[in-house]
């Protein structure tokens, strides 16, 4: 049955959400589902991104400090559990846009901003100013200059709703890559147990430079790091994971966090509070969330929720 599976595959990729996105099939040559998928994607594109002038994420935006914006149920959801979550105040922050501007890390005119400049931007990244009337599906950024970035969960949030697809359509086995958003179908159908394989990056490697690797069941893993976007000032490296408290780039022995959850809304949010916190996090473990592995900049690899005996 395994082999089976194995022998019959589809592949597609498409550019969307600012990456490269793999979408793949085990057991099928319906190429169609994955033209399903690919039309989903750029559905949730068109009203979740800020890279364009037109969404309903930036109607918001448009609108701060002027009147609320009614929304579709998608995106308000998203954005409601994105405030909630800038609410919690581990390191997440879907309002932290304009400070990352004045940094503007792994960018063109990239430099580091004054204190002062810094202190004024802060002033517009508090998730209490966002007003959410769930009886009209509206939202309210109460100052001007505000700004709601879904950057940070809506790949996840995505890659479960292309697993709904998949799963309404009969899909077995597949894999969801939204460029490094890794969200993993059914069972793999290379190996008995029905684990899956996944790499963890070498953060003083090249990608694709593995420093370790676990087997996981059906999940989604992320990860947040700062090795591949950074900004050198006399000697001194900035990277680009701004701390929402200090409006300076987090200080942490980390080099990146790897976390694998049942669903990918939760591996980008979960990914971001370890990485925060920079070590793992008393009870952190639950149903839905299987494990992480925590690679430091002295290349030291701690696992969590992984027996590596």
């Amino acid at each position: 049955m395994i082999k089976d599976l194995a022998k019959q595959q589809v592949v597609k990729t498409h550019h969307a959400l600012g990456t490269t996105i793999t979408l793949q099939l085990f057991g099928t040559n319906q190429t169609w589902i994955l033209d399903e998928s690919i039309k989903l994607i750029d559905h949730y594109e068109d009203l979740l991104t800020v890279n364009r002038d037109e969404s309903e994420v930036m109607d918001i935006n448009h609108a701060a400090g002027l009147h609320p914006v009614q929304v579709s149920s998608a995106t308000y959801g998203l954005v409601k559990l994105a405030v909630e979550k800038s609410l919690e105040n581990f390191g997440f922050n879907a309002l932290i846009g304009p400070v990352v501007k004045l940094w503007h890390i792994g960018f063109k005119g990239a430099r580091v901003p004054s204190e002062a400049e810094i202190k004024a931007k802060m002033k517009l990244i508090d998730p209490r100013k966002v007003v959410l009337d769930d009886d009209n599906q509206a939202v309210f950024l109460q100052e001007k200059g505000m700004e709601l970035d879904l950057g940070g969960i809506a790949k996840g949030w995505i890659a479960d709703r292309i697993r709904d697809q998949w799963r309404s359509f009969g899909v077995r086995a597949g894999i969801i890559n939204l460029g490094g958003n890794v969200l993993f179908v059914g069972t793999s159908p290379k190996r008995a147990s029905g684990n899956w394989s996944l790499g963890v990056q070498d953060p003083i490697e090249a990608r694709g430079k593995n420093i370790t690797s676990v087997m996981v069941p059906e999940c989604s893993a992320v990860t947040s790091g700062i090795y591949e976007r950074y900004l050198l000032v006399n000697g001194k490296k900035y990277h680009h994971l701004i701390d929402p408290r200090t409006g300076y780039p987090v200080e942490t022995k980390i080099a990146g966090v790897t976390t694998f959850t049942k669903n990918s809304v939760d591996a980008e949010i979960e990914c971001k509070r370890l990485f925060f916190a920079g070590k793992p996090v008393e009870n952190w473990l639950n149903a839905d969330r299987i494990g992480a592995v925590f690679v430091y900049q002295n290349e030291e690899v701690v696992y969590e929720g992984f027996d590596r005996n």
